[in-house]
């Protein structure tokens, strides 16, 4: 009996899945509303995602227009995109918000890079993880009989060529959003 590898395979596709949400959310020098995504705004005692109490319109490359349903809630996006410290500037007018996305500078550029290869490695950890544990459940099939030594080392084989599958996956993303950076 082969070990099943469908429940691994969901899981190192949700490890794909976060490292490109991680990586969209960091700025390649475009506004993009994708950057404003972890922004929570407290409104009415509970905190909210920013795209729930305001339209995100992009005016120009370099330019967000985020213009709350609440006039009243200016003042709290202004403060929790202020927080949120990524990297932009604000100007507040009575209708809304304009974020405006600098240049980035070289040294911006170094520091979103290492940003990028931290989330990879975080993946990669993810994947380790994941992969040892599939280990030790096929070893104790073996252990407990269910398979034999040969169907244990077959599977080993399957499960690493998953992982190397997926490790060539990731390193594209991430190599893809390093040329987007330098760019």
């Amino acid at each position: 009996m082969a070990y099943d590898f469908k429940s691994f395979a969901s899981r190192l596709g949700e490890i794909k899945e976060w490292l490109q949400k991680e990586l969209s959310s960091i700025r390649t020098g475009r506004a993009s509303a994708v950057l404003l995504d972890n922004v929570k705004i407290n409104v009415y005692g509970s905190q909210m995602p920013l795209e729930q109490v305001a339209s995100i319109v992009s005016e120009d490359a370099k330019t967000l227009r985020i213009t709350p349903y609440d006039v009243s809630q200016i003042k709290e996006i202004e403060k929790s995109i202020t927080a949120a410290d990524i990297g932009v500037s604000l100007v507040t007018d009575e209708k809304g918000v304009r974020v405006i996305f600098p240049e980035l500078t070289s040294e911006r550029r170094e520091i979103l890079i290492r940003q990028v290869n931290k989330k990879l490695e975080e993946a990669r950890v993810s994947i380790r993880t994941e992969r040892d544990e599939i280990w030790s459940n096929i070893q104790k099939s073996e252990k407990d009989g269910n398979i034999s030594e040969d169907e244990k080392f077959r599977s080993k084989d399957e499960m690493q060529k998953l992982v190397d599958h997926l490790q060539k996956e990731l390193d594209a993303i991430a190599k893809t959003k390093e040329e987007e950076v330098k760019a």
